[in-house]
């Protein structure tokens, strides 16, 4: 708690501006750094003022998207800390250690609703709920294993076990992308399918490799974080190539 107050007290410190239709301004390196660690998913703007390209459309896709923390960097001495050459909007995330960048001058096309999509489709959590829209951002991340929650919204069990993995997730960052599938969700019934799984099968958890084309459901039984990490842990090890896999469903997305 300590550590989140002096994150949040550091960055407040660095904001030079933060009124209405305005982003908040990050002046130096530390306070970057600061707000990129301050939540899940963060999108800085590293434009050179505010009459520039991208400013205006960042400010109305940073309310349309308030989930997302935004803000703004003019300070050319820091961007070179970020290797950062000219314009950019950057969304920076913790679930794969990444960041999706948007150089201005490469755009053809900016503007408020291609800003927020943009946004909507790299904003990668610790624990994702799959959508026609994340889906996009998870199969395009250098991450390719997904660690899979089937479960149905509005079970007495759904929150509880979202919140249970999504503390377990940050052990693996980098490693693997923790999915959230809705088993309640029409469209969501080809997922379940490819692991040989009904909605009334809920809750289950399933692995995906991306790079093998390989699946895999941890056995029944309890979802505890004890179990969960055995099998992540037993698939980074190459010791579930040996065991049989979920389903018998051809090639498909998530």
């Amino acid at each position: 708690m300590l550590v989140n107050l002096f994150v949040t007290l550091l960055v407040s410190s660095a904001i030079a501006t933060d009124k209405e239709g305005s982003l908040l301004r990050l002046d130096d390196t530390k306070s970057v750094k600061a707000f990129i660690d301050s939540a899940e998913v963060v999108v800085i703007g590293f434009l050179e003022n505010e009459e520039n390209r991208g400013y205006k459309e960042l400010v109305a896709a940073s309310q349309k998207v308030s989930s997302v923390p935004s803000a703004v960097c003019m300070e050319k001495e820091v961007w070179a800390d970020f290797n950062i050459e000219s314009d950019t909007i950057i969304l920076f995330r913790k679930a794969d250690n990444s960041k999706e960048e948007l150089v201005i001058a490469k755009a053809k096309k900016l503007d408020t609703d291609g800003l927020v999509n943009f946004i909507s489709v790299n904003e990668l959590r610790y624990i994702t709920e799959y959508n026609q829209v994340t889906a996009v951002g998870l199969f395009n991340s250098e991450v390719k294993a997904h660690l899979v929650l089937f479960a149905n919204r509005g079970s007495k069990d759904f929150t509880e076990l979202k919140e249970q993995l999504g503390a377990l997730a940050p052990e693996f960052t980098g490693k693997l992308l923790f999915v959230l599938i809705n088993g309640g969700v029409k469209a969501n019934y080809k997922s379940l399918n490819y692991f040989g799984l009904k909605s009334s099968d809920l809750p289950r958890v399933g692995l995906y490799d991306g790079d093998s084309d390989m699946k895999w459901l941890l056995p029944e039984g309890e979802i505890s974080t004890e179990r969960v990490r055995d099998f992540c842990q037993s698939f980074l090890k190459g010791e579930l190539k040996n065991v049989k896999q979920a389903g018998e469903q051809p090639k498909t997305e998530l």
